[in-house]
């Protein structure tokens, strides 16, 4: 079985990371898992249950049923600037998309590439 597409949330809006899930997707990975610590967690179940109901303009990209598969949650202790140690939630979602992706039309696909580079700014902007 192949490595899932790993998505970490983080304070960014939904859309964003809604499309991230429905990029993924298009590119062939099927099975992803969405990542969140802290206090992003409530943001991660926001998304996938966006994904999983394929609600809104963005998520219309996605296969005709995206199934919540497993949901960990676990902890990471992570040493802060002052050397300090934090022990910080985390839970990770695995996601699977079933079906063929909805076909695009020409105005559509304009649109997707100027989509696709704002988020992946946004991204490298987090990291």
């Amino acid at each position: 079985m192949s490595e899932r597409r790993s998505i970490f949330i983080g304070k960014k809006p939904l859309h964003a990371y809604v499309r991230a899930v429905v990029m993924a997707m298009e590119q062939g990975d099927r099975q992803i898992q969405l990542v969140a610590r802290g206090a992003t967690i409530g943001r991660a179940v926001d998304v996938a249950e966006i994904c999983r109901r394929r609600n809104g303009i963005i998520a219309q990209g996605l296969p005709a049923e995206v199934i919540i598969g497993n949901i960990h949650c676990s902890s990471e202790t992570l040493t802060q600037d002052d050397k300090r140690e934090r022990i910080v939630s985390v839970l990770t979602i695995e996601m699977d998309g079933l079906g063929d992706v909805p076909e695009k039309e020409e105005k559509e696909v304009k649109e997707e590439v100027i989509e696709e580079k704002e988020v992946k700014e946004e991204v490298k902007e987090e990291e």
